[in-house]
């Protein structure tokens, strides 16, 4: 099987304090991995590392067989990375298609590009692969509505539609069902289970556990910026290294 991602050895010191301490790690095509640890493991710096928001120190990262180690972070997505964060960053004053054609707009081919206005007409191919989108996964409100109008759990869903117009092979997400309910964690997992099924890889950092042991099929978890587990997300519980790191000894 194809690896999207290869990271190999990155070690990361922010003002003489080791973060992360080099860590390995290899991405099959639409696999579904969680990269999971107590607070301040170095789970987030792991995502910022990968998708460019800080350079590593040493080590290198490959996606797509493509070395991105020295790219910038807004080239890296051209490459095949899309992201979503913890706290929603759709836009609360545009509207539902407004916000996703914005994923679109990562493929610009220069930066500037992403700060010109969005004018598409309505028979627009971007606008029209939006709809189609919106629709594939069950969004069912009007493209014009304001996306500040709707439930969190429904801007969630739209967030990462968002991230898919930028056609990504490599789906980080950062605790994708912080804030949502029993029935809205399930519907976001049958859209990120179709979403893998088409494909794309997906790694998340998620401290929802019922979440994880449902949807991975895989676990790495990370203590004081160190891997000290790889493997299914079941056995994890039972690891005594993992069990350490959360409970103490």
């Amino acid at each position: 099987m194809k690896k999207i991602l290869k990271i190999n050895d990155i070690y990361k010191n922010f003002g003489g304090i080791e973060v992360i301490k080099n860590f390995s790690l290899s991405l099959d095509s639409g696999s579904k991995v969680a990269l999971i640890g107590p607070n301040g493991a170095g789970k987030t710096t792991i995502f910022n590392l990968i998708s460019g928001v800080y350079p590593i120190d040493k080590g290198s990262i490959i996606i797509n067989d493509k070395d991105i180690t020295s790219l910038p972070a807004y080239k890296r997505i051209r490459f095949g990375i899309a992201r979503s964060f913890q706290n929603i960053r759709l836009m609360p004053h545009l509207s539902v298609i407004e916000n996703v054609l914005m994923g679109q707009h990562t493929l610009a081919s220069n930066f500037a590009t992403l700060f010109r206005p969005i004018h598409f007409g309505e028979g627009s191919k971007d606008k029209l692969e939006a709809k189609n989108l919106l629709d594939k996964f069950g969004i069912n409100v009007p493209p014009e509505e304001i996306v500040s109008n709707l439930p969190y759990g429904l801007q969630k869903r739209i967030e990462v539609v968002r991230a898919l117009m930028a056609k990504p092979s490599l789906l980080l997400l950062d605790e994708p069902t912080a804030g949502l309910n029993k029935e809205e964690s399930d519907q976001l997992s049958l859209m990120l289970n179709q979403i893998s099924s088409d494909g794309t890889t997906i790694l998340l950092v998620e401290h929802n556990m019922r979440f994880v042991n449902n949807f991975v099929e895989h676990t790495v978890v990370l203590n004081f910026g160190e891997k000290i587990y790889e493997g299914p997300p079941l056995l994890a519980q039972k690891d005594k290294q993992v069990r350490e790191a959360y409970l103490g000894k």
